[in-house]
């Protein structure tokens, strides 16, 4: 079994097209939260992605966008286009927001977990090796894909060893895959990184494919068209630094 793992699309539309038409084949897709908040096509993402699989997870901008959560703790850029957001969004896709699962959620016939943040709190940030020890410990599933950091890579343990997985590339303008195999007695967590605002200084869009039968997670970096989605944020009136940070990959 192959799924397509994708999080924190951030209602990108020229970026998930770009993942979309570049992914290998596969058999499912698994989303792990924030379709929504800080880009211009939120009802346009949010038609192309809810027909996509069959494990789909909230975020916070989600549930924020969508009337679940207050905007208390959003910084003003956030919160601005938060708001946009609300009064953009149709009715029937804010029902699909509210109904989204908080994670972590199960992928029936595997040995994987999809969640947001952790599989502590949904909106914990795991972004050090010290935050990823107790939800290694405590996951139930020998893999858990998480999003939420917008930064691509993971972290892996057993009893005797722990350490960070930081996919290499050449960087450029062109579609990259680093593959990692998934060793027995290893527990992961594994983040695909962002589709829609990638904050790990690598501006393309970021995704991962797993391979259940070959034991192996591909990690993948693809250009899109940078500038028709900074035209879209800015045509919106939505923070100029929305769009200008696209480009920076932070």
């Amino acid at each position: 079994m192959r799924a397509l793992v994708v999080s924190d699309i951030h209602a990108n539309l020229d970026a998930l097209e770009a993942v979309l038409a570049s992914a290998p084949a596969h058999d499912t897709v698994w989303n792990l939260g924030d379709v929504v908040g800080y880009g211009a096509s939120p009802n346009e993402v949010i038609e192309r992605v809810r027909g996509l699989g069959t494990v789909m997870v909230r975020g916070n901008h989600d549930r924020a966008c969508c009337g679940l959560d207050s905007l208390v703790g959003f910084n003003p850029i956030a919160t601005a286009a938060a708001r946009w957001t609300r009064t953009t969004l149709t009715s029937e896709h804010i029902l699909w927001l509210r109904q989204l699962s908080e994670g972590p959620v199960v992928s029936e016939g595997t040995e994987v977990s999809c969640v947001h943040g952790s599989v502590l709190d949904e909106d914990q940030y795991v972004m050090s090796l010290r935050d990823a020890w107790l939800p290694l410990k405590q996951a139930h599933s020998r893999i858990t894909f998480f999003g939420h950091t917008h930064v691509q890579g993971g972290f892996a343990a057993s009893e005797e060893e722990w350490f960070r997985l930081e996919p290499r590339y050449h960087g450029g303008n062109e579609a990259e895959e680093y593959e990692i195999p998934l060793r027995n007695g290893l527990r992961y967590l594994l983040n695909p990184g962002s589709v829609g605002q990638p904050r790990d200084h690598d501006w393309r869009a970021a995704y991962a494919l797993y391979d259940g039968d070959r034991k192996t997670v591909s990690f993948y970096r693809v250009p899109y068209d940078v500038k028709m989605a900074q035209q879209r944020i800015l045509r919106a009136g939505l923070p100029d630094r929305l769009a200008s940070r696209l480009r920076e990959g932070r």
